[in-house]
């Protein structure tokens, strides 16, 4: 109890305008060399054998730090001073950083930031699956501004402030943050954060209505407003209004996703993308999921398509298709694709998605759990010569260890997760016989922590 009274005593006075030169700093406060960072972009050091996650630590820094989280092995920390200071570390473009839970990276050089994500899939790799890939892919990156064309925007009204708040919630916490700008979302999404306070402050279910979910195409920008209780006409008025002076379209979620509907106006171009290499323009509802950065989604489907090299008169699956980001490029190589998801809606915007664009002849969707297969339920898709796998956070492992002798040759495995692709890729190498080819990070969320990687895998 004395030792954490000392430590809260010398954040208080390091609160202080003391230049870091207060006796209490000098002798309580523990200092670390970053090593690297983990995967939540936290810097590494070790004191007396226990590692130490030190939150706005950059490699190579050494760090006066304090831990707010102590178990037997690990403690979590905060960084209090910077006594050698990287030359990656950089000024946080936004004000809010630090603040709010959006990012976590701001202060590290975006170059830096992918080669840092590149060490952490190695890292997982080797400790977690005990491989090395026998090569580095090159990393895919691009603009670290203004990518984000999907969010999920929290709002909450301050009945004491007489305000609402509209934005992503604070660090480590409940709150929504007082965020007047984002430099991760599109600009003019960025600039829509003010009036749409103000415009949710007029409404009468302002205290209901907790979300607003934002999904960009590339004709059309939607907002889904997540309501409670049912909106007055004067409400109604009120949103037209914006939509009409801010060139937004507006739907209305009263429950669970399926039940967003488009309220105005009506006549709103559908939201889609397009991958124009491919000449494929992908269909979707605002609450269906795509990828969040469009521009690095166009190179990794370029990377996943040269690593897959489908060719005409070839059987391809594209397992966890969702509506058909993978499946309809590969389809335009002459290829034969089954798309397998598990959710029905997709499947049936995906099998829509392939008639729009000609490709219905080529293109076959069926749902099916891919959490639950077995050596039976993969035989029964018949012979497959090539596959991409493109899973959640959870990975694919019931899947890659229902392969039998009769597995796809070669396999593209994108992951949003290093530790789960870490695990299928040692269920693939030792147990099912592939060589592990190549891997490397697909930068699709800068200025956060967020993994995402390709891996290419194949058997004799």
């Amino acid at each position: 109890m004395r030792i954490e009274k000392i430590e809260k005593m010398a954040e208080e006075k390091i609160a202080e305008d003391y230049n870091g030169a207060t006796f209490l700093r000098e002798c309580c406060m523990p200092t670390g060399i970053i090593e690297s960072l983990d995967h939540d972009g936290r810097g590494i050091t070790r004191l007396d054998g226990k590692t130490i996650f030190v939150e706005g630590a950059l490699p190579g820094e050494c760090v006066e730090y304090s831990s707010y989280r102590k178990k037997p092995s690990y403690e979590v920390a905060q960084t209090l001073r910077v006594t050698k200071v990287s030359g990656d570390r950089v000024t946080p473009r936004c004000p809010h950083f630090g603040v709010c839970g959006g990012c976590s990276m701001q202060h590290f050089d975006a170059t830096a930031q992918v080669a840092a994500k590149q060490r952490v899939l190695e890292d997982n790799l080797w400790h977690l699956g005990r491989l090395k890939p026998e090569q580095l892919f090159p990393a895919i990156y691009g603009v670290p501004w203004g990518y984000r064309h999907r969010a999920r925007l929290s709002v909450r009204y301050v009945a004491k402030k007489g305000g609402v708040l509209v934005g992503f919630h604070e660090k480590k916490s409940g709150y929504v943050a007082d965020m007047r700008q984002c430099e991760v979302l599109p600009p003019h999404l960025s600039a829509l954060l003010v009036p749409l306070r103000h415009l949710v402050v007029q409404l009468s279910i302002r205290d209901q209505l907790p979300q607003i979910e934002v999904a960009v195409g590339d004709q059309t920008t939607v907002l889904v407003l997540r309501i409670m209780a049912p909106l007055k006409p004067a409400d109604e008025v009120l949103l037209r209004a914006f939509a009409d002076q801010h060139r937004v379209v507006f739907y209305l979620q009263t429950k669970g996703p399926a039940t967003a509907q488009l309220f105005y106006p009506l006549d709103a171009p559908a939201l889609s993308y397009c991958l124009p290499e491919y000449d494929v323009e992908h269909f979707f509802s605002p609450t269906e999921f795509t990828q969040v950065n469009f521009a690095i989604n166009r190179v990794l489907v370029r990377r996943a398509m040269n690593l897959l090299a489908p060719q005409a008169g070839e059987r391809v699956a594209d397992m966890f298709c969702g509506l058909g980001n993978f499946t309809l490029p590969i389809a335009r190589s002459g290829a034969s694709v089954v798309g397998i998801e598990g959710s029905a809606d997709l499947v049936r915007r995906a099998a829509e998605n392939a008639a729009a664009n000609g490709l219905a002849g080529r293109v076959e969707y069926r749902v099916a759990n891919l959490f639950e297969a077995t050596p039976e339920t993969l035989a029964a898709l018949g012979h497959f010569d090539k596959m991409l796998i493109d899973p959640p956070r959870d990975g694919a492992s019931e899947l890659v260890s229902a392969f039998g002798d009769d597995a796809p040759r070669r396999i593209v495995y994108v992951s949003c997760s290093p530790s789960t692709l870490a695990r299928d890729a040692a269920i693939l190498v030792n147990q099912k016989g592939y060589h592990f080819r190549g891997a490397g990070v697909v930068n699709m969320f800068p200025n956060t922590s967020h993994v995402e990687s390709i891996a290419l895998f194949e058997r004799d």
